[in-house]
């Protein structure tokens, strides 16, 4: 093929310059066009000579004295070149034929070449001949399923013949210009009069199908795998949290966006009893079903040790030796707070994680800085528990670095971020929640998982108050104890206008709990009575950390059935160490709704 009036510009070619036949039709309809004669080539009609001074013969083929067709033919890529407004088919190689069939010689591009409209290139193709600028799309497929990247290069004619002038060789190796001005002008023309006529475009696409198809199996692989981990990890958190009677609690767990692989962030709510509520926040670093599952492990462990009523840090010890047990390499940070109604507060405890923020009822917003140890599983450390106040009114966040954590910036700045967000931030806990999410830019594509538990606890004023009371007696010890103590839950149970039954029950219950502690306790005692909405709360504490058992009485004992009659006639029951020393031993009774 002789691309004379087109300037391909293959690299390591050489254009040559040959006669050309002024009332020749245009390059589609030529002869030129035709595959060329093999054969030797006459020694005179040789234009090229070799400038090493040496024979044909010892240097071999030369690539000048290939075509630009011969070239484009044995190309294992489609080819196919076009060329005026209208993209006529000037060219298609070997390639090109045997994946779509053979193209007639200048029909249109949208007529006969119907795969390039279902490459959506028709467009792209006009855009490359106006501009004069390359493009390229990848892997595009077409009705037969191949996938092709395909790259369109403009061609535009020789500048000689752009500038309308022929040039001719007149035998001796000496060249002139021929033809009149009109005649050039005429042939710069396209069937509509314009300039550029014959400029064109080569299109030159790439099978890429088992690139395509392998780049598709990967990414429903991932896909596969990150829908497993999404459903694991959202299996394993709590399918509807716990509400205690004091707080208001709402919780949202959001995955990173599909570029994001799944983490293992994750928050728990616990009721302890006798009104007191554990809190969990975590996060397992590390992507995909395995930190799912070592999250899954953890929280697990966190309720079974929060159901032995620990304190907070004693629980992160338990949970720092498991987690070492389950993966050395898996490193994890937790924080656990217990909320007590009685105190108004939270005590805490924090491996690593981020500190627990707190918005009082005017807007204020505190941190709980100390104390903080290492990450879960990293050994060697003692943890401590800390406190931070929770007042009627305020509400507590605790959260996982998705949530704060960006690339751009430090991470306290992420926090302060925060801190003014919950600052402004009005509502029940599910609408702080999500004013939170959205305050902080997390979308559906953001890149990190982000877990979020927000508490409330709320501040109680008129009918709603006087479902809650309080009411508590210091036992001095000695043999009126218990009659005092039976005496005073008598007149308090009474003015909460409980049901004579319930009454009756929460006496024996106080009688029980009281001399269990006057015979196996030590001072000072004290006897508490708690309601709220739901439940009344008995429970006495004293000076002893021996904590009580329920165990089996033989028919001739005359003692351990204090227990066992608690246990029968509450809801439930249980005992914990209290921080200064001591226990206390609680149960608690579901009022009628």
């Amino acid at each position: 093929m002789n691309f004379t009036r087109w300037s391909a510009r293959l690299p390591g070619t050489q254009r040559r310059a040959a006669a050309r036949d002024d009332r020749s039709p245009v390059p589609s309809a030529r002869a030129e066009y035709a595959r060329p004669e093999t054969g030797p080539r006459p020694p005179d009609g040789d234009t090229h000579s070799d400038t090493h001074g040496t024979s044909p013969e010892d240097r071999g083929p030369a690539l000048e004295d290939l075509s630009a067709r011969d070239i484009l033919g044995q190309l294992p890529a489609l080819v196919a070149l076009v060329y005026g407004p209208d993209h006529r088919i000037a060219y298609v190689n070997d390639a090109y034929t045997a994946a779509f069939g053979s193209r007639p010689a200048g029909a249109t591009a949208a007529e006969a070449m119907p795969e390039l409209a279902e490459l959506s290139l028709l467009p792209l193709m006009d855009q490359v001949l106006r501009s004069g600028t390359p493009r390229t799309v990848k892997s595009r497929k077409v009705r037969g399923g191949n996938s092709y990247t395909v790259t369109c290069t403009p061609v535009r004619r020789d500048s000689e013949a752009a500038t309308g002038t022929e040039a001719d060789d007149d035998g001796d190796g000496s060249r002139k210009q021929t033809g009149n001005k009109g005649k050039n002008k005429d042939k710069s023309k396209n069937r509509n009069g314009n300039r550029g006529s014959e400029d064109g475009v080569l299109v030159y696409a790439a099978d890429v199908t088992d690139h395509a198809e392998a780049a598709e199996r990967l990414r429903a692989s991932e896909r596969r795998h990150r829908e497993t981990a999404v459903t694991l990890q959202c299996s394993l958190l709590p399918q509807e949290l716990e509400q205690p009677d004091d707080l208001r609690i709402a919780a949202t767990y959001q995955p990173g966006g599909t570029d994001a692989a799944v983490g293992g962030d994750w928050y728990d709510v616990i009721t302890l009893g006798a009104g007191r509520t554990a809190l969990v926040i975590g996060d397992v670093m590390g992507r995909g079903v395995r930190a799912a599952a070592v999250m899954g492990q953890l929280r697990t462990a966190v309720r079974a040790y929060a159901r032995l009523d620990l304190p907070p840090h004693e629980v992160l010890q338990l949970l720092d030796g498991l987690a070492a047990e389950i993966d050395a390499s898996q490193i994890a940070t937790c924080a656990y707070a217990v909320h007590d109604p009685n105190e108004g507060r939270l005590v805490y405890a924090s491996a690593g994680h981020l500190p627990i923020l707190v918005c009082h009822e005017d807007g204020t917003v505190h941190r709980a800085e100390d104390p903080t140890g290492p990450p879960l599983g990293t050994g060697g450390w003692i943890h401590t528990s800390g406190t931070i106040a929770l007042p009627p009114g305020s509400t507590a966040v605790l959260y996982t670095d998705g949530l704060v954590e960006r690339r751009s910036e430090d991470i306290d700045e992420g926090v302060a971020a925060l801190e003014r967000a919950l600052s402004g931030a009005k509502g029940s806990p599910q609408v702080v929640c999500d004013r939170l999410i959205r305050s902080l830019g997390v979308t559906a594509e953001h890149d990190d998982d982000v877990a979020v538990l927000v508490v409330q606890h709320p501040a109680r004023t008129g009918t709603n108050a006087e479902l809650f009371h309080n009411a508590s007696l210091d036992l001095l010890g000695g043999i009126e104890a218990a009659p005092r103590a039976r005496a005073f839950a008598t007149g308090v149970l009474t003015s909460w206008r409980f049901p004579v039954e319930l009454c009756d029950l929460g006496v024996l219950a106080a009688g029980e709990l009281v001399a269990n502690s006057l015979k196996h306790g030590t001072p000072p005692m004290r006897l508490g009575l708690r309601r709220t909405d739901r439940r009344l709360i008995i429970e006495v504490t004293d000076g002893d950390d021996h904590l009580p058992r329920r165990r089996r009485a033989e028919p001739a004992d005359e003692a351990g059935r204090g227990i066992s009659i608690v246990a029968t006639i509450a809801t439930s029951w249980g005992s914990r160490r209290t921080p200064g020393g001591g226990k206390a031993v609680w149960c608690e009774f579901a009022l009628p709704q």
